[in-house]
C-alpha cells in the first residue's frame, strides 16, 4: 500500500514538473513545425542536449520517454553514461574532436556528430571495440566563415564521405552543422537548405545517408521545414547549464 502510494506521489510531481511543461511545449512545436512542413514529428528525433546538466535532469527525461542524449565533454559524459548504463540510453557525441579524445569516444558512444577530417576518422575505427556495432557518424559541416567553427569545407566533404565509408567499425550516416546565429528565419532556412543540397548530393553519389542533424533551440523551425531529421536541444529543455 505505501509503495503504491509513494508511486502515485511520484507520478502526479512527475506530471506537473517544470521539466515536463518544457518537454511537452517542445514535442508542441516539433509537431507544429512539422505540420507546417507536410511532414509528421514522429519523422523527427530529438537529441537532448544534457551537457552541463545534473543527473537528475537525464533521469526526469528518461521518465517521460526520452532516449537519445548528447554530451560534448568527456570528463563529465562518461560518469553519466555509466551511471544509466542500465537504461537503453543511446549517447551522442557533439562536441569538437579532437585526437585524444577519441579512444573514449569510439568506446563508450553509439553516434559522433561532429566528425570533420580522416585522420580522426581512422582512429575512431582503430579504436572501436569489436564487441559494438559501428559507431554511427554524421559528418559535421563548416556552413559560414566563422574562424572558430569546426566542419569539413564542402567542396571537401564528398572525399572524406567516401573514406568513411571505406571503415568497417564507422557507419556513415548523414550530416550535421551549426550555422552562423541569426534571429532572422530566411536566414536559418537558408543556411540549412545549403546542408540539404550538400546531403542529397552525397545521395545522389551512391552514399546511403538517412540522417541531418541540424536544429537546436532558436532555430528548429527553420531546420524542420528544410528536411532535418534530429534536432539537438539543451535550453530549450533544461534551461541553463548545472555543472561547469
Amino acid at each position: 500500500m505505501t509503495d503504491h502510494a509513494s508511486s502515485g506521489q511520484t507520478d502526479r510531481g512527475l506530471e506537473c514538473s517544470p521539466q515536463t511543461s518544457a518537454y511537452r511545449a517542445l514535442m508542441a512545436r516539433i509537431d507544429r513545425a512539422a505540420r507546417q512542413a507536410g511532414r509528421l514529428g514522429a519523422d523527427i528525433r530529438l537529441l537532448a542536449v544534457s551537457k552541463g546538466q545534473p543527473a537528475a535532469a537525464i533521469e526526469a527525461l528518461c521518465r517521460l520517454g526520452q532516449r537519445d542524449f548528447g554530451e560534448s565533454y568527456l570528463q563529465e559524459a562518461l560518469p553519466k553514461i555509466a551511471r544509466f548504463g542500465d537504461k537503453g540510453l543511446v549517447w551522442h557525441f557533439i562536441g569538437p574532436m579532437q585526437t585524444n579524445k577519441c579512444r573514449d569516444i569510439a568506446a563508450h558512444f553509439d553516434w559522433i556528430h561532429s566528425l570533420d577530417r580522416a585522420a580522426h576518422a581512422d582512429r575512431l575505427d582503430r579504436r572501436r571495440p569489436a564487441h559494438l556495432p559501428p559507431l554511427q557518424v554524421c559528418l559535421q559541416v563548416k556552413l559560414s566563415l566563422e574562424p572558430r567553427k569546426s566542419g569539413v569545407d564542402p567542396d571537401q566533404l564528398l572525399t572524406l564521405a567516401r573514406h568513411v565509408d571505406g571503415l568497417p567499425r564507422l557507419r556513415l550516416r548523414g550530416l550535421m552543422a551549426i550555422p552562423e546565429a541569426s534571429q532572422d528565419p530566411a536566414v536559418q532556412r537558408a543556411a540549412y537548405a545549403r546542408l540539404m543540397a550538400l546531403f542529397c548530393a552525397l545521395r545522389a553519389a551512391g552514399h546511403d545517408l538517412d540522417t541531418l542533424s541540424m536544429g537546436m533551440s532558436d532555430d528548429l523551425e527553420a531546420a524542420i521545414l528544410e528536411g532535418s531529421t534530429l534536432i539537438r536541444v539543451g535550453r530549450a529543455l533544461f534551461g541553463g547549464r548545472e555543472i561547469g
